[in-house]
């Protein structure tokens, strides 16, 4: 069975790289988008089973993002992962979840590895459903 794909974009290079290696550790195909428009070519090129996305980042934010997915119909889980304030993240989350998204986490930056490992664990059993259907 072929991995479930993880499509995530961060403003920030090295946690970007953190976040796919955590999420390869715990068995997913992570790939990662380097801007917005890259991620959306990349999610309609190959639709991803997972999607982490940081919420503030130049040109464009995550709640656009978070709006293109519900515009794409995209059923997998929704990871926020984000430095802004809890409330922030909270709001995005609902916001997520109005608009009929599957949210995940939120996340904190920084993260710690063991948090996203076990976050990306927890949903194993719904991307492998997702994979094989």
């Amino acid at each position: 069975m072929a991995q479930p794909r993880l499509l995530l974009i961060d403003d920030e290079p090295a946690l970007a790289d953190f976040l796919a290696n955590g999420a390869r550790e715990a068995g997913l195909d992570a790939v990662i988008a380097v801007n917005h428009g890259d991620f959306r070519k990349q999610f309609v090129a190959s639709p991803p089973d997972i999607v982490a996305l940081d919420l503030g980042m130049p040109g464009m934010d995550g709640v656009e993002l978070l709006r293109f997915l519900a515009e794409q119909t995209f059923t997998g889980p929704v990871l926020i992962v984000s430095g802004f304030d809890r409330r922030i993240l909270e709001s995005a989350f609902r916001l997520g979840e109005a608009l009929g998204l599957q949210m995940a986490g939120p996340l904190e930056k920084p993260v710690r590895l063991h948090e996203l490992e076990e976050l990306l664990n927890g949903l194993r059993p719904i991307l492998r459903t997702d994979a094989q259907g």
